[in-house]
């Protein structure tokens, strides 16, 4: 069983950066698929990234594509998010997420949150005109 903690968080202006970071702890953290999404007020959570626990392989939404960047450090037991050119509309709540290996790839679901089995509480990116 793996537990996640987010932190990085916090208040920016628009087109500024920050770079969230998610450390986990229990489990194989090398065999977990790890992901990012994100929930604003009034909104259902949408995905943001995801990386694959086997080569590393990114997926990006297409709304932040061009501006975030995911990655993983096993070594260290932690996943990131790099945001950049941040948006008003990048407002919510970042929470990630992990799902240990199995026979489905993660090419196939890496944007169904269903699909994740533990998840962070989430640190809160607000960013201001």
């Amino acid at each position: 069983q793996v537990q996640l903690v987010e932190s990085g968080g916090g208040l920016v202006q628009a087109g500024g950066s920050l770079r969230l970071s998610c450390a986990a702890s229990g489990g194989t953290f090398s065999r977990y698929n790890m992901g990012w999404f994100r929930q604003a007020p009034g909104k259902e959570r949408e995905f943001v990234a995801a990386i694959s626990w086997s080569d590393g392989t990114t997926y990006y939404a297409d709304s932040v594509k061009g501006r975030f960047t995911i990655a993983r450090d096993n070594a260290k037991r932690a996943v990131y998010l790099q945001m950049n050119s941040l948006k008003t509309e990048d407002t919510a709540v970042y929470c990630c997420a992990a799902v240990l290996f199995g026979l489905d790839r993660l090419s196939n679901y890496y944007s169904d949150s269903r699909k994740y089995d533990y998840w962070g509480q989430g640190t809160q990116v607000t960013v201001s005109s």
